[in-house]
């Protein structure tokens, strides 16, 4: 199964394509181009379920991606902020002096939703146990 997910912002949104145990596809979308690059997505992957965030903006996106064709489900995303920047750091460890700060002090170069959208995609797949 091949999931979609979207971790929804006010101006940015996190995409993620993810199978159980593979990531495909990451990256962090402008609210405005969203509903094209979810399309776009869902055709070059062959995505078999949509998955929503259910915090900012979840609503509007709902409303937006449910024309598409894929069932949509919603995802609670409590705690998911801090998971990511922990898988950020742990895919891009910090070098140098940075290596020095602690852990809960360290904040990524970059915006995390899209790591947001592969665990919000995980839980999916954990709850209907294809994990």
């Amino acid at each position: 199964m091949t999931v979609l997910a979207i971790d929804p912002g006010r101006d940015k949104c996190g995409l993620a394509v993810v199978q159980p145990g593979r990531v495909l596809h990451r990256e962090v979308v402008a609210r405005d181009r969203l509903a094209g690059r979810v399309a776009e997505l869902v055709g070059e992957y062959a995505a078999h379920v949509i998955v929503i965030g259910d915090a900012t903006g979840s609503q509007g996106v709902l409303r937006e991606v449910s024309g598409l064709g894929r069932p949509v489900e919603v995802v609670p995303e409590q705690g998911t902020s801090l998971e990511a920047r922990r898988r950020y750091f742990r895919d891009h460890p910090p070098r140098g002096l940075a290596r020095l700060v602690p852990e809960g002090l360290r904040v990524p170069p970059r915006p995390v939703d899209d790591y947001v959208a592969v665990i919000l995609a995980e839980r999916f797949l954990e709850k209907a146990r294809l994990v």
